[in-house]
């Protein structure tokens, strides 16, 4: 069958499928295509009379030309796909287009057909790119015998050009080429011809000139570029500069480019262009839950307070508001981030937090100071260490106490996931191993943590997501560990449905966090609409008070939510039951947020 398509009015939208049009003529033109069904998108993704009509086009001489311009363009996308010997017949009221005059055009324009014959499909006779640094840069599908096209012609052009600069000759061009269409044999024959150049190492690195009023100073974005002056040239640098660049958030915008010219000694230097982004930037958010009460957060943050890109953050938190959490935390925390701290990829951190936490077992007041150096291995992994100092006086069911710890954190991160706040396919790793060691005889010991996540997209709206976290105290008794560093289960960040910190080991007075945690979460999220969705859930949770994870109790929360997609995340709203104990089925919460659960 046939394609028609008619342009909509003015005013009025039109949805068609591929074997029907729609509703009665609501414009003075339609588009008929005649063409093989598997080359139909291609061919009106090409054509110009398509493109006319789908903007509402109805002047007789734009669509007189526009139809004489399909030509060469329906030709092309047939190129493209390896028929070389097609017929193309366009015809305007039963006309051929190519007939037409532009300056006499007809009174009016109702019917464009486009019949496209394509012959038969073209082999590779000769297909030959030369030179290359390697036999693995042949390009799949340019080889003898395999569909010819004028695509994958230019891919293997691009990928020997790319090859080359891959291995240092940034100045790789095609010099040469050769294209003959044997018609008697429906084959053709393709050479190329690569003029390597010189192999070329970086250069010096040069600030634009629309980039000298920057506010951060030039040996500055220099380092943070890292572009790597007298090593071998590598396109991938190049990359890798923006992104250090971008990732700072001192700039708005940040590009490097190639100089055009060969400097000497076979060096290439780099021009630097960025655009500085507003210093200062304040946030604020909001979470509630029945069980967990209301939770306020702000922060200020300054991208270049030294004039290095060097970035202040204040963040500050209340927590427990109206919940049943014991009482209210607070903290207020300041970190300063240098970028580029003795290499391109590592940032140096300083921060200090100050904090209480009123949980329903125990009130810590605490200081923390801490140095640390983040390491971006690439874009999925970070590694991170840090140096820290605590100081915690806290009182619980052991009474009053004091702990000074010195604390060596190290940990690393994984995330290949395609969205942060509503991932849909990828995975995220976080793991982190924090030796304490006591002074003033506050115990020595060691925290290991672990949180992994996976998601997987079935069809095009429904996602599974899991989630696995776990944790473990090894060295000191519950009694000489801080009730901090303990492990409690229940509430948003575990289970929901059960509540908040209600699994942990003892009962009553004598309740206090495990040495040793594992949750489990699995989510099902639908599409509703566009912008709405569902979820299902089920939590599980488990505490014990050995760190060999023996002996413990499980206890788990299912439930249902809606999502509510905004620039900024998914507003998140779940209910939630408890699925085991003695309230199983008896009570509910709400948990209301910005991005997913998890």
């Amino acid at each position: 069958m046939p394609f028609v398509r008619r342009a909509p009015a003015p005013g009025f939208c039109l949805t068609a499928c591929l074997s029907l049009a729609l509703s009665a003529p609501l414009s003075a033109a339609e588009l008929k295509l005649t063409a093989p069904d598997d080359l139909r998108d291609d061919l009106l993704s090409a054509s110009l009379t398509q493109t006319a009509l789908d903007e509402g086009e109805t002047d007789v001489q734009d669509l007189i030309a526009a139809a004489q311009a399909d030509y060469r363009r329906v030709l092309a996308a047939l190129y493209e796909q390896g028929y070389f010997s097609a017929e193309v017949n366009i015809r305007v009221d039963g006309r051929e287009a190519a007939r037409l005059s532009a300056l006499q055009p007809p009174a009016a324009v109702n019917r464009i057909e486009i019949t496209v014959d394509t012959g038969p499909a073209f082999t590779f006779g000769q297909a030959e790119i030369a030179p290359l640094p390697s036999s693995d840069t042949l390009t799949e599908g340019f080889t003898t015998g395999a569909r010819a096209g004028t695509a994958v012609m230019r891919e293997a052009a691009q990928d020997g050009v790319e090859a080359w600069r891959q291995s240092g000759h940034a100045k790789a061009a095609v010099t040469a080429q050769t294209i003959t269409a044997d018609h008697a044999r429906n084959q053709v024959d393709a050479a190329f011809r690569i003029t390597p150049g010189p192999r070329l190492s970086f250069g010096p690195s040069r600030i634009a000139a629309n980039s000298a009023d920057s506010a951060v100073r030039p040996e500055r974005i220099r380092a943070i570029a890292g572009i790597p002056e007298g090593k071998t040239y590598d396109p991938d640098e190049i990359d890798k500069a923006e992104r250090r660049l971008r990732r700072t958030g001192a700039f708005r915008a940040a590009n490097v480019t190639e100089d055009a010219a060969i400097g000497p000694n076979d060096t290439l230097g780099t021009v630097i262009e960025v655009e500085d982004a507003k210093p200062r930037r304040f946030g604020a958010g909001a979470e509630i839950s029945t069980t967990e009460g209301l939770r306020l957060t702000g922060y200020w943050l300054h991208r270049n307070f030294f004039g290095g890109a060097e970035r202040l953050r204040f963040d500050a938190e209340v927590a427990g508001i109206g919940g049943q959490t014991g009482g209210i935390d607070y903290s207020l925390a300041a970190t300063l981030t240098r970028p580029a701290f003795r290499h391109p990829d590592a940032q140096l951190t300083l921060r200090a937090l100050i904090a209480r936490e009123d949980e329903p077992t125990y009130l810590t007041d605490q200081v923390e100071l801490g140095v640390g150096v983040d390491r971006i291995i690439n874009d999925k992994l970070t590694l991170r260490s840090e140096l820290g100092f605590r100081l915690a006086r806290t009182r619980d069911s052991f009474g009053t106490r004091e702990f000074r710890h010195v604390l060596l954190t190290g940990g690393a991160t994984w995330d290949n996931r395609d969205d942060s706040t509503d991932p849909r396919k990828g995975a995220f790793a976080e793991v982190e191993l924090m030796p304490f060691v006591g002074l003033s005889g506050s115990a020595t010991g060691l925290r290991a943590t672990a949180d992994l996540r996976g998601y997987r997209e079935i069809g095009q709206k429904i996602v599974l997501a899991g989630r696995m976290q776990a944790g473990s105290v090894i060295g000191p008794s519950i009694a000489s560990t801080p009730p901090d560093f303990l492990f409690y289960s229940g509430g948003g960040g575990t289970v929901r449905g059960q509540g908040y910190q209600s699994l942990g080991v003892g009962t009553g007075a004598t309740k206090t966090g495990g040495r040793s945690f594992a949750a489990l979460s699995a989510e099902v999220r639908g599409d509703v609409t566009g912008n709405i969705g569902a979820v299902a859930f089920v939590d599980y949770g488990y505490v014990a008070a050995s760190s060999q994870f023996a002996g413990g109790n499980w206890h788990g929360g299912a439930g249902i939510g809606v999502r509510y997609k905004t620039g900024i995340g998914p507003v998140r709203a779940d209910l939630a039951t408890p699925i085991t104990g003695p309230n199983a089925g008896r009570s509910v919460s709400l948990y209301v947020g910005i991005g997913q659960a998890f």
